[in-house]
């Protein structure tokens, strides 16, 4: 009786540790993501700020085409200093959400590098940890399943 246990102690102990390490790995897995998921959401906010600012610019050419048809009765804009300024900040800040884009796309395949090693390093530990797991018996009931899904 004190043989079983002592192996169940020692089984215990192995298990609880194999645990603990589970769950540290899991702890530093979610930081990682809610690391990852912070700066995303950081740059999709200035990414909407940008648009708010596209937006903006689209009002003042609008604003601008429409004075300068109504008042001036023009409908051409060669030579025209304020509109190509606005239609140039329309243009920078086009390549700003671009480069945000990009920056959004770097940071996944960053971090989907990390969470790849996660998955590599909690494989070694699902095998670390099988050998203290014995498979459940079937006592010979698997075949008969196996047999009436087959039928």
């Amino acid at each position: 009786m004190s043989k079983l246990w002592d192996d169940l102690k020692d089984n215990m102990k192995e298990w609880s540790s194999s645990a603990v390490e589970k769950a540290e790995e899991m702890s530093r897995v979610a930081f990682s993501k809610t690391e990852e998921l912070t700066k995303i959401s950081k740059i999709k906010y200035e990414i909407h700020q940008l648009d708010q600012e596209v937006e903006g610019a689209y009002r003042d050419l609008g604003r601008l085409a429409y004075k300068h048809t109504k008042k001036d009765h023009m409908a051409t804009f060669s030579g025209h200093t304020e509109f190509f300024k606005i239609v140039n900040r329309v243009e920078d800040l086009g390549d700003q959400i671009k480069k945000k884009k990009n920056d959004i796309d770097k940071i996944k395949k960053e971090y989907e590098l990390f969470h790849l090693d996660q998955d590599n390093l909690n494989d070694e530990l699902n095998v670390s940890t099988s050998e203290y797991v014995e498979a459940p018996k079937n006592n010979g009931k698997g075949k008969e399943i196996d047999q009436k899904k087959e039928n």
